[in-house]
């Protein structure tokens, strides 16, 4: 059984979604586009599969999101929908729910935040509400998972039973006339194509040309399409579009008068509004969101993470330790002890050092957007982001790329303008991916140990402030012109979920631990056996003299004016195309490090305090992983147009870090 969750965005989808699954889930994307979607097994029934379809408000093709679920729902047709509404805000989220029932398919209708409307002293009359709708209604918290179970009872019942909804029709007056004369217009056409016929008429009438293509219709029946709908708006006084919805409101407003009972604002929109007076103050809203991700990245590498890390790395030094033992006494040939020692071991345990730091950070970041923050950031920088021609929405994807940049780039997809999408896909590379905090902690370690807070905002700070330059020249450039209008909706503040929160940072985990043992494990391999033999395959004793040297020494002087000429430096960026951490993991093998400790002390070998912090200011700024190369390409729809960014973007970097090395000359 597949069961499709639907809803609009911020109805509490993902909380029921990971209320339903636990860790039974994965993510992954739809065939051929780049909208993400979650799936998983409900708890406790293993042939019950639920799809997180994205957070829509209507079945219209006007964004990637509602494509993605139209299709799935036309052409998977999934055993049932859940459609979640968020019951403090009722009436507008009904509108979404009559599209969906009107696919004709086993439908229950989840009531999120009733603990919310019932503190309020507001109440909604459950049996009322399923007379007027004709779908079984079930009134849950899906944050608390109050009634979750008897969603599911519902939902797999109303599934197996294959029961339609009891109510398809909606319109009344001229807009009844008109869908139903469509309906005998294309009835057959409709069946032919397995297209819902409630669905077909209505979708019509409002002029969906992907209906219209899907059910085939000759010239005389769209001139008799056309006919009906003229007609139509002529009566009463609208386009198609506004009549329809107008249909629509006014039975959600009558089904609502019936049926629910409001006091007023809810405490937590009160309590919002409140918040909001001062977390989205016009002068001071910038400086608070400052303040926030400053805090973090203190508590992050200043006291929490550095500490995790300490323990981290007494864990890798003893398994390491235990493993080299047990190698020498078992008298393992040198070369094989030294792949797994000073290859294996070095490289990837380097980076695995670094897991805690990373899930920490990661931690902050979902507490910010689980309580609903992380919107208003995007709401604030609305303004600022005109100033490069970019909306608001653009805010979201760059927020992203601060975790990854190839989901980052994937999420530009639903901005509707393709300026705007491809401005913003040119600068979310400039934010700084998790993928770069290994190196980072790297270098501070070595370098910054007193200011190690102070020296992540300023990598930070610094590839925000080069994408807002590159912004305003791509502005008065190549991308001329005004954004779209920004309009979002912003959530009311609630206490974010333990069981999202730490299911969130689980899947982190997950994608650093696969990286690290897949691409880290490989490139470490590959560093390893490139440093240690030459160009005839023969062992070396000095790694100058290896392959690797070879290459690192004819890149060198590319970097010999930003203050890092030697050539492991430059062997270790150019593996960090594969992965940002293998940059670590590279220069780990290198030093012949095997406990992550004991690297940092050997850096001041290869940089002084300027050039480590000019190399930083490289990795922040050059070209991404080759993952994220991938996604550009495929999102930029050009291949000439991708690597022209990439060798842009490193360009810039060079350009960022020559400036940075060569000041710091002349000052200190």
């Amino acid at each position: 059984m597949v069961l499709a969750l639907i809803g609009n965005q911020n109805s509490g989808k993902t909380t029921l979604f990971n209320q339903l699954t636990g860790s039974n889930q994965h993510v992954g994307n739809f065939p051929g586009v780049t909208v993400e979607k979650k799936e998983g097994r409900i708890k406790n029934l293993k042939d019950v599969t639920v799809v997180d379809l994205p957070g829509i408000y209507s079945l219209s093709p006007y964004t990637a999101e509602e494509v993605v679920t139209r299709d799935f729902l036309l052409k998977d047709r999934p055993d049932g929908i859940i459609n979640i509404v968020d019951a403090t805000n009722i009436e507008r989220n009904l509108y979404l729910t009559l599209q969906l029932i009107e696919l004709n398919f086993p439908m229950v209708l989840a009531l999120n935040m009733m603990d919310e409307v019932s503190a309020s002293g507001g109440s909604i009359d459950i049996p009322k509400l399923e007379e007027w709708l004709g779908i079984p209604v079930v009134p849950i918290s899906a944050s608390k998972n109050q009634g979750v179970s008897e969603l599911v009872s519902r939902i797999t019942s109303v599934a197996e039973l294959g029961t339609s909804p009891k109510r398809l029709d909606f319109c009344s007056g001229e807009v009844h006339r008109a869908i139903h004369a469509v309906a005998h217009l294309v009835d057959d056409h409709a069946f032919v194509q397995r297209i819902p016929l409630r669905f077909a008429a209505t979708k019509l009438v409002e002029g969906d040309i992907p209906t219209i293509n899907a059910l085939k219709l000759n010239q005389n029946e769209l001139e008799t399409l056309k006919h009906i709908t003229d007609e139509m708006e002529a009566i009463v006084g609208m386009d198609r579009e506004a009549a329809l919805a107008d249909m629509r409101y006014s039975y959600i407003e009558k089904a609502s008068a019936a049926a629910v009972h409001k006091s007023g604002e809810t405490k937590e929109q009160r309590r919002s509004l409140q918040i909001d007076s001062v977390l989205t103050h016009k002068y001071l809203s910038i400086p608070i969101f400052i303040t926030i991700m400053g805090t973090i990245f203190w508590l992050t590498f200043g006291v929490i993470g550095a500490f995790l890390r300490r323990i981290m790395n007494v864990g890798i030094s003893f398994i390491t330790g235990v493993t080299d033992t047990a190698l020498t006494r078992a008298g393992i040939s040198p070369i094989v002890h030294s792949l797994v020692i000073d290859g294996v071991f070095a490289g990837v345990g380097s980076v695995l050092s670094f897991l805690p730091t990373i899930l920490v950070l990661f931690f902050f970041l979902s507490m910010l957007e689980d309580s609903g923050y992380m919107a208003r950031v995007a709401f604030v920088m609305d303004k600022l982001l005109r100033k490069i021609g970019l909306s608001g929405r653009s805010f979201v994807p760059m927020l992203i790329g601060f975790g990854c940049s190839v989901p980052a780039v994937m999420s530009a997809r639903t901005l509707a303008s393709e300026r705007d999408r491809k401005m913003t896909i040119m600068l979310t590379p400039f934010m700084s991916c998790s993928a770069k905090l290994p190196i980072y902690a790297m270098i501070t370690a070595a370098f910054f140990t007193e200011h190690e807070a102070l020296v992540m905002i300023s990598l930070y700070l610094l590839g925000i402030a080069v994408a807002i330059i590159y912004g305003l020249i791509l502005k008065s450039t190549l991308f001329r012109g005004n954004p779209v209008p920004f309009v979002m909706e912003l959530p009311a503040y609630r206490l974010p979920s333990a069981k999202t929160i730490t299911l969130h940072m689980w899947e982190k985990a997950k994608d650093f631990l696969r990286k690290a043992f897949t691409v880290i494990f490989v490139a470490t391999i590959v560093i390893w056996f490139l440093q240690n033999f030459n160009i005839r395959f023969n062992p070396v004793t000095n790694s100058e003299d290896s392959m690797l040297a070879a290459v690192g020494t004819f890149l060198s002087p590319v970097f010999a004016p930003l203050g890092f000429s030697d050539w492991r430096a430059s062997t270790a960026l150019l593996s960090g195309l594969t992965a940002k951490e293998a940059v670590v993991s590279t220069l780990a093998v290198l030093m012949n490090v095997s406990n992550p400790e004991g690297l940092a002390p050997l850096l001041t070998k290869i940089f002084t305090p300027l050039s480590a912090f000019s190399f930083l200011c490289f990795t922040l700024l050059y070209m991404p992983c080759v993952a994220a190369f991938a996604a550009i390409k495929r999102e930029m729809g050009s291949l000439i147009e991708a690597v022209s960014l990439m060798v842009m973007q490193t360009g810039i970097a060079w350009l960022v870090a020559f400036i940075i090395y060569q000041t710091g000359k002349v000052l200190i």
